[in-house]
């Protein structure tokens, strides 16, 4: 049985669903330290956390900002 760290990867990268459970409950506007700490809080990987770190802007009005800027970051 696969652990939920691989269970939420495609093909060894974040997939956007994983990454979108991490950042479950987050209030937006958020800044990226925002989503950072949330994710952090919802057990992210260190993985996930990192690609936070990157991620293009510095405030996200919503989760379709977050997943623009993880398209552009991946």
């Amino acid at each position: 049985m696969a652990n939920d760290e691989s269970a939420n990867r495609s093909g060894g990268r974040i997939s956007p669903i994983s990454l979108q459970k991490h950042l479950k409950g987050t209030v937006y506007p958020a800044s990226r330290d925002d989503l950072v700490r949330q994710a952090r809080g919802n057990q992210a990987p260190a993985d996930v956390l990192a690609l936070l770190h990157t991620l293009p802007g510095e405030r996200f009005s919503g989760p379709r900002d977050v997943m623009r800027a993880f398209g552009q970051a991946t």
